[in-house]
């Protein structure tokens, strides 16, 4: 099976999008498979930067297909706004190369003011959702009662959309408080919308079986990181999709037969955005330094959100963490030039919980919340590394680091980023 999945191993953030442009290179197909626009992935390429939220990371290679899959839940207008940012740049985004799955759930507009006015709810205990409608349009998918693109293509579609509103405005209004919400509007507007995207709807599952059965190269594309997973992260300060590689072959549409090669992406440190708990968290100017160190589009500030991330020294107790319950083949080492300005780097190898030793990471949040970390000391290297191409030439100390890595987590670094821009990658031989 000619399948490669990325997948986020800390909380995300993790710089998935660099890693996905550097490998579409050699694929036929860039499909998403989870998560929606609370996404941004970055891409850096001779001085042009680009920040998506749903169209695949394959859109500098122009024989890529670029698939949405059934995984995602897609806000037709920010794809739509998307794609006409990307097509006034000269990226071809027609019906032919970018594929809509007919089963990725829509989110609605009344998605998003549910979930602004549950987090509202909550008061002190927030979870720091991005407020996009992600985590209620996942729960309608769950029961049963979501909208899906393929809805796009039937004719009582505005109807349904007006019914859903009208329905959904009940809660909106006695539950929270809230003013309802116009169903002749929406359902006039997103009318408009199946206009425009319907005939990007297709079956991409037997669209990415064909690839693959063919011997065609796939790429799948994961959003968020194995913290964020609903099942594995740390609940319920989670995303609501599946962001480890399993979620792959669900929000493709695909069986998990063959040896998938699964690349595991992992900053050179540790970052996270919104509440819950952070071993290694650094708060005071460490943590400041780390955030602003390096390029412009590499700071640390959300791509969607803007908000600042909360960083700290790389955990490997995650990283293995995150090998384990993706199988990871290979690892990417992203951000490996912010750390450069540091003489020492302190490297979290285990935690210590109520006086023991703690090598493996919690299943449970509230025991992760009590966990101290127990760092061992790196030497830095104290020099820019932003230039540098070949493994050979970095120096010796930064090499170590990867090595340490390595040898921590079991898993082999493939790639290390040295900055935004997709030269700026050394290749392992």
């Amino acid at each position: 099976m000619e399948l490669t999945i990325i997948v986020g191993t800390q909380w995300g953030d993790e710089a998935k999008g660099k890693v996905t442009d550097l490998l579409a290179q050699d694929a036929d197909v860039v499909a998403r498979y989870n998560g929606g626009d609370n996404a941004g992935h970055t891409i850096a390429h001779q001085g042009r930067t680009f920040r998506l939220h749903l169209v695949p990371s394959g859109i500098l290679y122009p024989g890529c297909q670029l698939v949405i899959g059934n995984g995602v839940v897609v806000n037709p207008e920010i794809l739509l706004e998307e794609m006409d940012e990307l097509a006034a740049l000269g990226i071809d985004l027609s019906p032919q190369r970018l594929k809509l799955s007919d089963r990725a759930h829509l989110i609605m507009p009344y998605h998003r003011a549910l979930e602004g006015a549950a987090e509202e709810a909550r008061g002190d205990s927030r979870i720091g959702t991005t407020r996009r409608g992600i985590g209620p349009v996942y729960a309608d998918k769950a029961a049963r009662s979501g909208l899906r693109a393929g809805d796009m293509l039937e004719p009582d579609f505005a109807s349904r959309v007006r019914e859903a509103v009208a329905a959904q405005n009940r809660v909106l209004e006695h539950v929270y408080a809230e003013s309802p919400l116009p169903p002749d509007e929406i359902a006039a507007q997103y009318a408009a919308y199946a206009h425009w995207l319907g005939p990007h709807v297709a079956d991409t599952s037997l669209l990415i079986h064909r690839a693959l059965q063919s011997g065609q190269k796939v790429l799948a594309e994961g959003a968020q990181g194995i913290l964020l997973d609903l099942d594995h992260g740390t609940y319920p300060y989670v995303t609501s999709s599946s962001p480890i590689a399993g979620g792959a072959f669900t929000g493709l549409g695909i069986g998990p037969g063959g040896s998938p090669r699964v690349v595991g992406v992992a900053k050179a440190y540790t970052t996270r955005v919104g509440a819950g708990p952070f071993p290694t968290e650094l708060t005071g100017l460490l943590g400041d330094q780390i955030r602003g160190t390096g390029a412009q589009q590499w700071d640390e500030y959300g791509t969607t959100t803007g908000r600042p991330r909360r960083c700290g020294w790389l955990d490997l107790v995650i990283l293995r963490y995150a090998a384990r319950i993706n199988g990871l083949t290979e690892l990417a080492i992203m951000k490996l030039d912010v750390l450069s300005s540091f003489d020492r780097i302190p490297v979290c190898v285990g935690y210590e919980v109520d006086g023991q030793r703690l090598e493996e990471f919690p299943s449970r949040t509230a025991e992760l919340a009590g966990c101290c970390p127990l760092y061992e000391d790196l030497p830095g290297w104290e020099r820019d590394i932003m230039a540098v191409k070949a493994w050979e030439d970095l120096p010796r100390a930064a090499g170590a680091y990867i090595a340490f890595i390595e040898e921590r987590v079991g898993v082999r670094v493939g790639l290390i980023s040295v900055g935004p821009e997709r030269e700026q990658t050394v290749r392992r031989p």
